[in-house]
């Protein structure tokens, strides 16, 4: 039967199962040993709240909409009309195309041809690769334009550490000691330190059940050794790890994030967001960690998902 999100495809390892959708490249489930790392979202419905969704050719939102090449106001569609901005890219709406495929890994690729506001031809990929600890996904593009071109990138997945209660799971940041300032419009107006022991302080654990947070924070720790640690009360941890050019990572709990209950009924509860990014929000006016692909030119980058065992 066909589903709402594309094509089904699931990945296997020993110890690991993964799902993906080929609309948005979605990542809808992701289990090590019979222990979820991600939220779950069953294939006959969309993501709710943008979940596992590939965020390109920009992550987060544009102010208005609009922003200037060459001195000229480009014009994109409004994608968030309660806000008047342009939200997480241009293909979100999409099916990407499956490239190559095995039982582990799934390449699938998409195209950004010129529309109202992007003057620009992109070759877009993103693999997932299953491993029995957790899962690697590799973001890339290519410049098939005769111009260079803006490019960055972002994921948006809700984590999880097992069956543990989020309420009572915690998280932590490592190196998130900056964040951005937001107005009104979840727009960034500015730059500034994380207070310790404030409201958005994460370098040290905190109880997910005491956040309300939709922040991006700048500079964290990248590297294999993970930039943000989800811990259960039993100790296990999933841990979210980013590639160097993924220095933003936007965490966000809503409180109405749809969870199914086993009599197929939906009840709205907490969720953790945990969204890395190549580039800071409004990266198309601000120029923050914008990378601009030259023609033929390509980028990849990679982060990942692993369960742990604390020592």
């Amino acid at each position: 039967m066909p589903y709402p999100i594309g094509e089904l495809i699931g990945l296997r390892t020993e110890r690991s199962i993964a799902r993906i959708g080929t609309l948005a490249a979605v990542l809808l489930g992701l289990a090590v040993g019979g222990r979820e790392l991600v939220e779950s979202t069953p294939p006959t419905r969309l993501p709710s709240h943008g979940h596992g969704i590939v965020l390109a050719p920009w992550p987060n939102r544009v102010r208005d909409a609009r922003w200037k090449l060459d001195g000229e106001v480009r014009q994109l569609d409004v994608s968030d009309p309660s806000r008047g901005n342009a939200i997480h890219g241009l293909l979100r709406n999409t099916a990407y195309r499956v490239r190559e495929r095995t039982d582990a890994a799934v390449l699938l690729g998409a195209r950004i041809h010129p529309q109202h506001g992007w003057p620009f031809l992109l070759d877009t990929w993103v693999r997932y690769a299953l491993a029995d600890d957790g899962l690697t996904v590799t973001h890339g593009a290519r410049n098939l334009g005769a111009a260079p071109a803006p490019w960055a990138v972002g994921a948006h997945p809700y984590l999880r550490a097992g069956a543990a209660a989020i309420e009572q799971t915690t998280l932590e940041v490592r190196g998130a000691d900056r964040y951005l300032v937001l107005d009104e419009l979840l727009l960034p107006v500015g730059e500034s330190d994380v207070e310790p022991g404030g409201p958005r302080d994460l370098t040290t654990p905190r109880a997910i059940g005491e956040l309300d947070l939709n922040v991006a924070y700048a500079g964290i720790a990248t590297g294999p050794t993970g930039s943000a640690i989800l811990t259960a009360p039993d100790g296990r941890r999933t841990v979210l790890w980013q590639d160097e050019p993924f220095r933003w990572l936007q965490v966000f709990t809503p409180r109405d994030f749809p969870h199914l209950s086993a009599d197929g009924s939906e009840t709205p509860s907490l969720a953790v967001a945990l969204e890395p990014m190549s580039a800071a929000p409004d990266a198309l006016n601000s120029g923050a960690g914008l990378a601009w692909l030259e023609p033929g030119e390509s980028w990849e980058a990679s982060w990942g998902v692993r369960d742990e065992e604390t020592a």
